[in-house]
């Protein structure tokens, strides 16, 4: 299997992938380059400490990566990409393979409600990979209403690992996320509530753990960044703000928080007492709909007292933390691997009202970021882009 990742969510879901491969399989893991390709540090911390020959992949051009297909000659090709960036290396980039690969793409994180718009991005690929019972329900839904695209396969999420459980330890973990809460008024009252928190409790620390570092780029753009705002409001309190791995902080972790991250997934996994924000609203522009009925949905003074709490089991069992035996995406992999000739999937923006859109998404992974940056016009369609972007 090759493995293509274009941002650092993507990457970190597309190295954890891998290892779910049945054993025997050999993978190679690079990044394209793109105008929100990770930083050599958010690759780092992607990775951790996953073997992969013991360097980090490497990013490399959309002309190279097609090369590096055409050198391997994979059986599967997981696109572990943003939408449009999916689209434009299964349609164009990877077009024309032979042996055609199976392609494989999927969502990283929390996929609740199921958006038309995502399976339409990756409806050329010939199996689509979600993590609970509720997304295979929803998206088998869409697909079956707009036809194109291929299997719905389910898998755990890849970094929930049952057996690892946190040591407990000193730190409140606050995850941020980069489109919600989207008001600058709005984030500045989860940093007083933090620092609330951590004035009321001098035994604990408070991390705000980044997404990525002011200068860093990440999936999504994040107008109102979390330090910047800390270091504008001027305010006297003991915050912390680190990047690096979500893992490592967990387990150090007494208490989590968040408005809507896939590290909630995580804490609950290893057993940290957690809290979903709701002030904000719950709802799927919140990012946080999957959140009701789990039993962590609080507020700010919830979280200014340290009121966390442990996720409902019936919740659990609907949403992440289905039985082993319930995840069949490896075996419906290795069924498309084996079955030849195979028809592949037919994506529904091959159309000529497409084309154009194309273009312009195929110019991100074709054209260097320096260039992507210089002038007015370009500095549009980029932010016009990363809008797009799902």
């Amino acid at each position: 299997m090759l493995a293509v990742a274009d941002s650092d969510s993507y990457l970190k879901w597309a190295a954890c992938l891998l290892e779910d491969l049945p054993p025997g399989c050999a993978t190679e893991l690079v990044v394209v380059r793109t105008p929100i390709a990770p930083s050599p540090e958010q690759i780092a911390a992607a990775v951790g400490g996953r073997d992969h020959g013991g360097e980090l992949p490497p990013v490399l051009s959309a002309r190279s990566v097609r090369r590096v297909a055409e050198r391997t000659q994979p059986d599967v090709i997981l696109v572990a990409c943003t939408g449009p960036v999916v689209d434009v290396l299964v349609a164009e980039v990877f077009a024309g393979l032979r042996p055609r690969p199976v392609f494989v793409s999927g969502l990283p994180g929390i996929s609740v409600p199921a958006t038309e718009k995502a399976w339409l991005f990756r409806s050329g690929c010939d199996l689509f990979v979600v993590h609970s019972e509720r997304e295979t329900a929803e998206f088998g839904e869409i697909a079956a209403r707009l036809g194109g695209g291929g299997a719905v396969g389910l898998a755990r999420l890849p970094f929930l690992r049952p057996d690892v459980v946190s040591r407990g330890g000193n730190r409140v973990v606050f995850a941020t996320q980069a489109k919600v809460p989207r008001q600058r008024e709005q984030r500045e009252s989860i940093l007083t509530a933090l620092a609330d928190l951590a004035g009321r409790r001098p035994d604990l620390d408070v991390v705000i753990k980044l997404r990525a570092l002011e200068d860093e780029r990440q999936t999504h753009n994040e107008r109102h960044h979390y330090q910047r705002l800390w270091r504008d409001m001027g305010e006297p309190g003991r915050l912390l703000f680190e990047a690096g791995s979500m893992h490592d902080q967990l387990s150090q972790a007494a208490g989590f928080v968040t408005v809507s991250s896939t590290a909630a997934l995580e804490a609950i996994a290893m057993g940290v007492p957690s809290l979903v924000l709701s002030d904000f609203g719950v709802s799927a522009e919140m990012i946080n709909l999957v959140f009701e009925d789990s039993d962590l949905l609080g507020t700010l003074d919830d979280l200014a007292k340290g009121d966390f709490r442990m996720a409902s089991q019936r919740w659990c069992a609907a949403n992440y933390f289905q039985p082993a035996e319930r995840n069949d995406w490896a075996g419906l992999l290795t069924g498309l691997v084996i079955s030849r000739p195979r028809v592949p999937a037919k994506s529904l923006l091959d159309g000529p009202e497409f084309a154009a859109a194309r273009r312009r998404a195929r110019l991100r992974v074709e054209v260097p970021p320096t260039m992507l940056r210089a002038g007015y016009r370009a500095k549009r369609r980029m932010r016009r882009y990363l809008r797009s972007l799902t």
